[in-house]
């Protein structure tokens, strides 16, 4: 009886269509990066003996002020995003290429990623930019008492589009939003706090990841256009009636 059931259960699944596959990159963002350059260099030429010493010195200082624009990923947010998608069953997840500082070309520019085969294997991409990211650290007096809270928050936001990486057609669009603190009372405002960092940056992800699944399965109805699952068939013998036995 049981190896029957096995058996139905295995026919059961491969039944099934398989879930299609994605592609996470980590967030993609920029910022401007100022330089500031000062040097001084000095310069003498002359003659000099034992009893005296002649020439001249020259001297010239040089000051430079450069900005430019520098794109890369953060890469420490999208290990819950995966485990949400995992946990939801919709897709199957497959590594990308990450975009590194050799990396030609624009980071934001996810088309020609998937082109140049940064993606092999998947079906989909979903591709993550950062909006904003903020650290708050604030030390407040609670009232009628001599006691302090101190709170380190973090607050993240970016935006996410699933594209098919064959029509290159965006599926799902979303903005999606984590949030973590940490808060601990002291004495004096003085005394010194160590807040954990990590324990905020673990709530963020967390957060952010359930919000990405939770806004994935809403906007495709628990399916995927092109992918979706056949309904589970009920395999299992008619009920027979209770006998007696003697």
């Amino acid at each position: 009886m049981r190896a029957w059931m096995s058996i139905l259960g295995l026919a059961c699944a491969f039944s099934v269509q398989a879930a299609p596959k994605v592609a996470v990159t980590d967030l993609a963002y920029q910022e401007r990066v100022e330089q500031y350059i000062h040097t001084v260099s000095a310069q003498s030429s002359g003659q000099a003996s034992m009893y005296h010493a002649s020439g001249s010195s020259s001297y010239s200082e040089y000051e430079s002020r450069d900005s430019y624009i520098e794109q890369t990923e953060l890469r420490k947010f999208t290990g819950d995003i995966k485990g949400e998608i995992l946990k939801s069953g919709m897709f199957q997840l497959v590594q990308g290429t990450p975009y590194t500082a050799d990396a030609k070309g624009d980071v934001y520019d996810v088309i020609r990623r998937i082109k140049n085969g940064n993606f092999k294997g998947a079906d989909y991409v979903l591709f993550g930019t950062l909006s904003d990211i903020d650290f708050q650290r604030d030390i407040t007096s609670l009232d009628n008492t001599n006691s302090y809270s101190a709170i380190l928050g973090l607050s993240l936001v970016a935006d996410f589009s699933l594209i098919n990486t064959k029509t290159y057609e965006i599926t799902s669009a979303f903005t999606a939003m984590g949030e973590g603190q940490d808060t601990k009372l002291v004495n004096s405002q003085d005394v010194r706090v160590t807040l954990n960092r990590p324990r905020v940056v673990r709530e963020v992800s967390k957060e952010l990841g359930m919000d990405v699944a939770r806004q994935m399965a809403e906007q495709l109805g628990g399916s995927v256009p092109g992918h979706e699952r056949a309904p589970a068939r009920n395999n299992l013998p008619p009920d027979e009636p209770a006998q007696i036995l003697r």
